[in-house]
């Protein structure tokens, strides 16, 4: 679990890591059961993101979130089951330490492992996608009442109440 210093990616390493991982299914993983064989290695997101190269990888076993150093300096190259946890706009998520041979070291985060639920490279790519788009998204903000949330069209009865708002008449204002 050590930290140690990794050189940086200068350039976008989507191509490279997309390379690295169609090898290893052709070699490694090819023929083992938890292998989908209706999909494919795919890197279809990866940018740039507070220093670092974060981005979305989908191989016939799983799909992840992966990270690899950038010229940030937040990224920690950790071993094989360490971690370092990483704050998002949606929340705050542990990726694991790995490293590969002509790619380095990178952090992956499990999206789904194995990947059967997707029948078409089509829908793992989508979800991929949609899983990369919500993780830097911000979580909606709850309302910040009862009558906040019936005027924005949910529930009152699923916002939490207090002990004394409910002796007060509850989350429909009596008392108030």
């Amino acid at each position: 679990m050590s930290a140690t210093a990794c050189p940086p990616h200068a350039r976008n390493p989507q191509q490279q890591l997309a390379e690295r991982f169609a090898c290893i299914a052709a070699t490694r993983m090819a023929g083992l059961p938890v292998v989908n064989p209706a999909l494919s290695v795919a890197v279809p997101a990866m940018q740039a993101w507070l220093g670092e190269w974060l981005g979305v990888l989908v191989t016939p076993w799983a799909v992840n979130l992966v990270i690899l150093p950038g010229p940030g300096g937040r990224f920690r190259a950790i071993e094989v089951g360490g971690a370092q946890w990483w704050d998002f706009p949606s929340g705050r998520y542990e990726f694991l330490g790995n490293r590969e041979d002509g790619l380095g070291h990178y952090q992956s985060c499990s999206l789904a492992s194995p990947a059967f639920d997707f029948p078409t490279q089509a829908d793992a790519e989508a979800f991929a996608l949609a899983a990369f788009d919500a993780l830097l998204a911000a979580p909606p903000q709850p309302p910040a009442s009862a009558e906040g949330a019936h005027l924005a069209g949910g529930s009152a009865i699923a916002q939490p109440l207090s002990r004394r708002d409910f002796l007060r008449g509850g989350p429909f204002g009596g008392g108030r």
